[in-house]
């Protein structure tokens, strides 16, 4: 390559544009250029909110406290008369209601809908991911003004890598949203997910719920290119409904989930794990998963084994509440079907077990933005109030190996805050009436 051709290179195409405009303006084009090609920090605004009490996450519920918050992070909480306010701050009046920390939930699908709006083989099969992607911001957006400013997306059920893109238009301002910790696709075993097996033809090629894997080098090559994607999580499916019968049996070997788990571990991606089996969860504990999603199969020693290697579970009660309803007949207020009972029962052990439980709903199978069914859920299978929304911030918070700063009201953490009329920590059914939601120190919503 001669001289020239060499300059030329290194100038086209990046740099052409820019030399162009230098010779149009001289040099003084360069500062605004370099103002342009950079993210400017917004003005830090200043906000004092003033409810009726706080409850920090941490410390039992204050009555006549305030929060001040500066940019995004939130930077004095306490009594009214020991918090000064500077020069300009923006306050808003919260009378009546409770300021908590924003609720997480850690198992959703952004990219799905209730599946008695569309079937989930009629959504992976005929709904275009562009559709679907659409429609998760939609979902998004509805999930922020709900109060759950953050979710962690396991999987995004046959869309593909969409769930990266949504949270990075969350991240970069294009729409509304919570933090999102993805998963992209569910790593599954070759011929054990949806589309149903043997309900299609074997010889067509069918979009699949997540990505197939077989043996120690296709399911560590899956968990090695979907970091490369954009995962911050990695999920498995220990087990599904592929028996002789349809019923529920291990999919991957433990030697399978112990390489998987190594080389996730080994990326800096934690492990969530679907099972329902109890031979499934057994061998999820044994690999070394960080997070047990549904669970259903649970016994009291396996439990006892993940509390004592402080695996965290997520119950995912609301599911097994709508999959009830869509395809039992089963009403609020019913007898709970056998498989709502089972849930009920295994979460009670888990409890028992002293488990590390999150708030994690598989919403998604039911409506977004009515997330906090699953607290509800919860509190009627065995937890107090309090501690159903502990689960859902500093619980989901230290989940997420973000402890430092989400998931509490204190100095140094980040502003995500919601309150609504009552007291949450007396009743639950006060998460329902969200009406004040921030997310880093920006107000998405006000009574």
């Amino acid at each position: 390559m001669s001289r020239a051709a060499a300059v030329r290179s290194r100038f086209t195409p990046g740099w052409g544009p820019l030399l162009g405009l230098v010779l149009l303006f001289g040099l003084s084009a360069l500062p605004g250029l370099a103002q342009a090609g950079r993210s400017v920090a917004p003005p830090r605004t200043v906000y004092l909110l003033r409810p009726a009490r706080v409850w920090t996450a941490g410390q039992a519920e204050h009555a006549g406290w305030v929060v001040l918050v500066t940019g995004e992070t939130i930077t004095a909480v306490g009594p009214a008369d020991q918090v000064a306010p500077p020069p300009g701050a923006k306050v808003i009046d919260l009378p009546g209601e409770t300021l908590i920390p924003g609720l997480m939930d850690l198992h959703s699908h952004v990219l799905l809908h209730p599946y008695n709006e569309t079937l989930w083989d009629d959504q992976v099969l005929k709904e275009a991911p562009a559709l679907r992607t659409l429609r998760a911001g939609v979902h998004a957006r509805d999930t922020l003004m709900a109060g759950f400013t953050v979710l962690r997306d396991l999987g995004t059920e046959g869309a593909g890598y969409a769930d990266v893109g949504v949270r990075d238009a969350i991240d970069q301002g294009i729409i509304r949203g919570p933090r999102m910790f993805v998963a992209t696709r569910a790593i599954v075993a070759l011929g054990a997910y949806g589309p149903a097996v043997g309900r299609y033809r074997p010889d067509i090629d069918l979009p699949q719920g997540g990505q197939e894997a077989n043996g120690v080098d296709g399911i560590t090559a899956a968990v090695r290119e979907q970091a490369a994607r954009g995962a911050d999580w990695i999920k498995l499916y220990a087990d599904y409904r592929v028996g002789p019968q349809g019923e529920g049996v291990p999919t991957f070997t433990e030697a399978e989930l112990r390489a998987a788990v190594e080389v996730a571990h080994s990326l800096g991606r934690p492990v969530a794990v679907h099972t329902s089996t109890t031979e499934g969860l057994r061998r999820a504990i044994e690999a070394g998963v960080d997070t047990i999603e549904h669970g259903y199969g649970g016994t009291p020693e396996l439990f006892r084994e993940m509390a004592e290697k402080h695996i965290a579970y997520m119950p995912t009660l609301t599911a097994v509440e709508a999959t009830s309803e869509y395809f039992q007949g089963y009403k609020p207020g019913d007898p709970p079907t056998p498989a709502m009972a089972q849930a009920a029962a295994v979460f009670k052990e888990a409890l028992a077990a002293g488990v590390t439980i999150g708030m994690g709903s598989d919403v998604g199978v039911f409506p977004h933005g009515t997330n906090w069914r699953e607290l509800e859920w919860m509190v009627k299978d065995g937890m107090s109030p309090e501690q159903a929304l502990t689960a859902a911030t500093a619980t989901d918070a230290a989940v997420l190996r973000r402890a430092r700063d989400l998931g509490r009201i204190a100095p140094g953490y980040l502003a995500d805050l919601v309150a609504m009329p009552g007291d949450p920590t007396a009743d639950i059914a006060a998460t329902e009436r969200v009406n004040f939601v921030m997310k880093g120190g920006v107000v998405y919503r006000r009574p």
